[in-house]
């Protein structure tokens, strides 16, 4: 569960290392994101000599919380940290890595280049 002021750590190569949630999209009233939700955030930790840079506002999608969630036939998912990647308006990736595993629900909500980027799919 991902709501304001939460720092996520970044799975991709964009240029980033942490973000804090300010807004989890979707209705006016939402509180908490959960994996395959977009939010916005600012960057709070960069690599030097990147595109990205500290205090930048930017879109990411969740891919891993450590709040447990269940899948329809009863397996229970959960990570040790919560992470996220980068994206564009149009919802691809700004990386062209994305660092550990991704759940397989990422690619029914049309998440298909994070999918295909991810050397893991759980």
């Amino acid at each position: 569960m991902i709501q304001s002021q939460t720092y996520l750590n970044i799975a991709d190569n964009s240029g980033a290392r942490k973000i804090m949630c300010i807004r989890v999209l979707g209705a006016s009233n939402r509180k908490c994101a959960h994996i395959g939700d977009v939010i916005i955030a600012i960057i709070k930790e960069a690599v030097p000599n990147m595109p990205l840079e500290k205090s930048e506002v930017v879109r990411a999608v969740v891919i891993r919380t450590c709040k447990e969630f269940e899948r329809d036939n009863g397996m229970m998912i959960q990570s040790d940290d919560n992470a996220a990647v980068v994206i564009d308006q149009e919802g691809n990736p700004k990386g062209t890595r994305v660092f550990g595993l991704v759940a397989q629900e990422l690619r029914q909500l049309n998440f298909t280049k994070i999918v295909s980027l991810a050397p893991e799919v759980l």
